[in-house]
Order: structure tokens, then C-alpha cells, then sequence
């Protein structure tokens, strides 16, 4: 026991004492909500981006009326003509020109209407394009049809639907994208550190296995407390920048909230007014702060710390024993797929099962199995899941690292030791046997 504590503090210490560990763990937090503002700043900046089109409508049938308040500013050039229309616009490197015919019938001008421009206009134009043109020719037609369209008006009825529990706490649809949100979050964090840290696992097997260090720390402490001390040590590691982050992530949580005046205890919604609610929602980022804080954001974080921890466990050792079969990184490809596998399939089944139905059978019965239950049961957690279904899993995901080491162990203590042979799945299975 004394030798593994040994491995375990000289893994954790060579992972944490290393530069890139120390700086990518306080930059990272930083670089995320970065990236995040950099998308939303791009995104908002392509959204309030105006498109110029001019148009020569034939038809006379569209006023200027019916091309104002778009997100696009509209040119007449009727009165010159398509042909001369086609050479300003060329000329003035205007988005594009749309050509309205002369039709004997609107369905047949419908299928007539072209569109000009240089290079391929993007979809969100041509959609408004389209949208703006078929609300006038469809108000056309129900004109001709004698359909009194003020009537047709005052028929219409917005319909939003109030959300809460059978306890009168109100909720909102915006509570279900957070939940969304931090489910995938949640999911492709755990998949991508996976990855990461059992690379790591791998390569440090690699690296001693190649100086043949290992040879003579081999003589001294057994195989199988080697393998566990690095898979240990490393998750140590990797369970420090998750806490450090965490609190980065938590201390701007705070600033901001404070920041935006937001109260942290949570204004209970079945008690307001409907015009505090109103108050409310047009502040959007503070209405936001308000539905996470009602989401059990410790015991999220308790059940993510558990199947990270898992989940890690089971596939580092997995990516041991293939460090302990190669001699070099490059013959690590033919073992990497059938362990890539069950991440990529937990992440698809998360991806197109648990946001439409987190409560549905395919959902349910991946959150169980132990190679897809840590990112397919939390990306469930955040829209509630019983505490027993919880458990189960992490119980089947424990045992489940157990045999898995095991069975590493043995591929483990005979790889260690062989060089100059590339090993087969035949050869693997031999190993496992002996």
C-alpha cells in the first residue's frame, strides 16, 4: 500500500508541477467564456449585418410598404428595366437583384421570380426574400378569394403556456434550454477529458516502457500497483483542475450576478406579480441567472465529480493496458476505435435521445451501461433523474472498472515487459489468459 501511495504522489506531483498543467488550468476557464462571447459577439454581428437588394417588380403588385422592416434596405429599379438594374447592381456590388414577372396568375408569378447576385447569397436572406414575397401574394389571393382579411386578423390568438410544477413553482421554457445546455455541456466535457487524461495514461506507459525505466521500477513494486498508482495519480490531477475551475467558474458567477444586481437566493416566481414577471423577463441574462439558480447546481456538481471519476477510471485503465501492448504511439491506432466507440455512441445517443426525451427508454437504458452512462446520465441529471436510477448506474460503472482492471492488469503485466513486437487482439487475448 505504502509503494502505490508512492506511484500515486509521484504521478500527481509530474502532472500538476508541469508548466502547461499550471497554465492551461487558470487560462482555460478564460478561454472558454472567450470563446463563448466570441461566438455570441460573431453570431449577433451576422444577425444585425443589413443586406442591400434592389428589385425591378413587373407586376406592380408590391408597394415599398411591403419590403419595409425587413433586416434588409430594398433598391426600386423598376422604371430602368431588368437588363440596366442587372449592370447598377453589378456595378454598385449590391447583394443581389430581385426580378418580380409579369404573371397572368399569382401562382404562376410565384414560380417565376428570380433572384441576381454575384456569388451564392446566404440562407437567412433568401428565407426573408421568400417570407416577404409569400406574405404579400398569399394576402393577394385571399383577396381575390373574397376572404375579409380584418377578420382573418382578429382571429388570430398568441397562445403561451404557463409552465410549473404541482407545487405552483413556475417555470419557463427558457429553465429547459439552460437544462439542455448544461446537459451537453456536461456530457462533452466528461467525453473530451476522457480522452485527454487517458491519453495521458497512455503515453506516460509509453514513455517508460520505451527508456525502459520501467524495467527497474518493475523489481521493486508489482505491475498491477504501477498501473493503478498512474491511473490514480492522474485522476488526481484532472480532479484538482476540475475543482480550480470550478471555483473560477463560481467567483465570475458571482461577480456577474452581483454585477447585474441579480439576487442569489432566488426570487420565488409562484409568489410574483404578473407584472414582476414581466419586469423580469426583459431583463434576459438576469431572468437567466434567475431559472439556474433553482437548478440543484451542488448536487450536479457532486454526480458530475462521481462519473467523471468513473468514467475516467474505467477507460484510463483501458488506455494502460494498450500504452503497456505498443512500443510507440503511432501502433496505438488499431486498439484506439473499440475505445473511441462507446464515448462517440454515448455522445450521439445524448445528442439525439436524451434533449427530445430524457425520460424515454433508449435514455434510460444507455445512463446504465457503463461504457455510455457517464455522459448519457448526466446529460439526464439536469432535467431530473430519481436518486436510485443514479446510484444503480454509478454501482454498475464501479464494478464495471473493477473487472475492466483486472483484466488490464493482466494485458498490462506481460505488455510491460515486450518489445519489438507489434501485439494483435489474438496476442491480447492470450495475455489476459495467462
Amino acid at each position: 500500500m505504502k509503494k502505490l501511495k508512492l506511484i500515486i504522489e509521484r504521478e500527481f506531483l509530474a502532472k500538476v508541477r508541469n508548466r502547461s498543467f499550471i497554465v492551461m488550468t487558470f487560462l482555460s476557464p478564460l478561454i472558454m467564456i472567450g470563446m463563448i462571447a466570441l461566438v455570441a459577439f460573431l453570431s449577433k454581428s451576422s444577425l444585425e449585418k443589413r443586406s442591400v437588394v434592389a428589385y425591378v417588380d413587373e407586376s406592380e403588385l408590391f408597394t415599398e410598404e411591403d419590403f419595409s422592416g425587413r433586416s434588409i434596405d430594398f433598391m426600386n429599379l423598376s422604371e430602368v428595366g431588368i437588363e440596366k438594374a442587372k449592370t447598377i447592381v453589378m456595378e454598385a456590388n449590391q447583394d443581389g437583384l430581385l426580378y418580380i414577372p409579369k404573371k397572368d396568375s399569382l401562382n404562376e408569378m410565384a414560380s417565376s421570380i428570380q433572384f441576381f447576385s454575384k456569388e451564392t447569397p446566404g440562407m437567412v436572406l433568401m428565407g426573408d426574400l421568400e417570407n416577404t414575397i409569400e406574405r404579400k401574394l398569399e394576402k393577394e389571393k385571399m383577396e381575390q378569394l373574397g376572404i375579409d382579411l380584418q377578420k382573418l386578423d382578429q382571429a388570430n390568438i398568441d397562445v403561451e403556456i404557463n409552465m410549473s410544477n404541482f407545487v405552483g413553482e413556475r417555470s419557463s421554457k427558457m429553465i429547459n434550454g439552460i437544462k439542455v445546455a448544461m446537459g451537453m455541456g456536461a456530457g462533452y466535457l466528461i467525453m473530451m477529458f476522457i480522452i485527454i487524461y487517458g491519453a495521458m495514461v497512455m503515453r506516460s506507459v509509453i514513455e517508460e516502457k520505451t527508456s525502459r525505466i520501467v524495467e527497474v521500477i518493475i523489481s521493486s513494486v508489482k505491475p498491477f500497483q504501477l498501473m493503478l498508482g498512474k491511473v490514480l495519480g492522474t485522476a488526481g490531477a484532472g480532479l484538482l483542475q476540475f475543482f480550480i475551475w470550478a471555483v473560477i467558474l463560481l467567483v465570475l458567477f458571482f461577480g456577474l450576478s452581483f454585477f447585474f444586481g441579480v439576487e442569489l437566493g432566488g426570487m420565488n416566481q409562484a409568489q410574483m406579480t404578473p407584472e414582476q414577471m414581466e419586469i423580469l423577463k426583459q431583463n434576459d441574462f438576469q431572468f437567466a441567472m434567475e431559472e439556474v439558480m433553482k437548478l440543484p447546481i451542488i448536487s450536479m456538481f457532486f454526480w458530475f465529480i462521481l462519473f467523471f471519476l468513473g468514467g475516467y477510471l474505467l477507460y484510463s485503465s483501458l488506455y494502460a493496458a494498450i500504452g503497456s501492448a505498443v512500443d510507440n504511439e503511432t501502433d496505438t491506432q488499431q486498439f484506439m476505435m473499440p475505445v473511441i466507440m462507446p464515448l462517440m455512441i454515448g455522445v450521439y445517443v445524448g445528442f439525439a435521445t436524451v434533449i427530445n426525451d430524457p425520460h424515454g427508454t433508449i435514455a434510460t437504458i444507455f445512463s446504465f451501461i457503463p461504457f455510455t452512462s457517464p455522459i448519457v446520465m448526466l446529460m439526464r441529471i439536469p432535467f431530473g433523474v430519481p436518486w436510485w436510477e443514479i446510484v444503480i448506474s454509478l454501482i454498475i460503472l464501479y464494478i464495471t472498472f473493477f473487472v475492466v482492471i483486472w483484466i488490464a492488469a493482466k494485458i498490462y503485466r506481460v505488455g510491460i515487459l515486450m518489445y519489438g513486437k507489434k501485439a494483435s487482439y489474438k496476442e491480447l487475448w492470450k495475455w489476459i489468459r495467462y
